[in-house]
This record gives structure tokens, sequence and C-alpha cells, in this order.
């Protein structure tokens, strides 16, 4: 058997000591950062099974909601329209108006539908 000397044991194991805990912490940050990608990863996924299953937003190319018109297709919501421009022809002061949106054509909404069962009387 070898005699080491107690301060070759003391320095074998100060050096691997650092050594084996640098690897585990090495180790656990690698864990952490793979699990918190997993875990963004879930969530991105559930996010866009949420909006797969959402139906439609019947919205207008003027952004407004269906609700915003009436059965003529007129639009009814209130904009800011720009009155003044300024020497590089951008907007400077605004005024409110009413939307100059013709008409909504954006998805129609189905309409509720009662069907009764089928019925074999034979």
């Amino acid at each position: 058997m070898i005699d080491l000397p107690w301060w070759g044991v003391a320095w074998a194991v100060a050096v691997g000591g650092g050594w084996a805990s640098k690897s585990v912490r090495q180790a656990l940050r690698t864990r952490h950062e793979r699990k918190l990608q997993r875990l963004a990863a879930e969530e991105r996924r559930q996010l866009a099974l949420d909006a797969a299953n959402k139906p439609p937003e019947p919205v207008c190319g003027c952004t407004h909601h269906l609700a915003k018109h009436d059965k003529q297709g007129k639009c009814h919501e209130m904009v800011e329209a720009p009155t003044a421009w300024d020497a590089e022809r951008k907007p400077v002061s605004y005024e409110p108006r009413r939307c100059n949106c013709q008409q909504y054509v954006g998805p129609q909404p189905l309409a509720t539908v009662y069907a009764e069962e089928i019925v074999d009387l034979e």
C-alpha cells in the first residue's frame, strides 16, 4: 500500500472536490436551461393550438369589428384623421371623424341552426 502524506490527501480532495462541484454546478445549470426551453416550447405549442381552434374574428379591412358596421356595411366607429401636415408630409394634428370604410367584407359569422335528430321509425 502506498503511504501518502496528509498534505497530499488534502491537495487531492481540494482539487478533485473543486472539479466535481464545478462539474455538478454546470450540469445543473444545463439541466435548468433545457427545462426552461422545454417549458417555453410547450407554451408556444399551447398558444398555437388555442389560436388554431379559435374561429376567425369578423374584422373589417378598416380593423374594426363587424359589430361596428350596420346592415348596409357602413362603419360607425370614430377614428383620428389627420388635418394638418408638416414640410415632410407627416401629420401634425388630428381630429375625430367617422371611419370612411364603405362595407364589411370579412368572414360572416355562422348562424345557429337547429336540426332535429334523424330517427329510424321501422
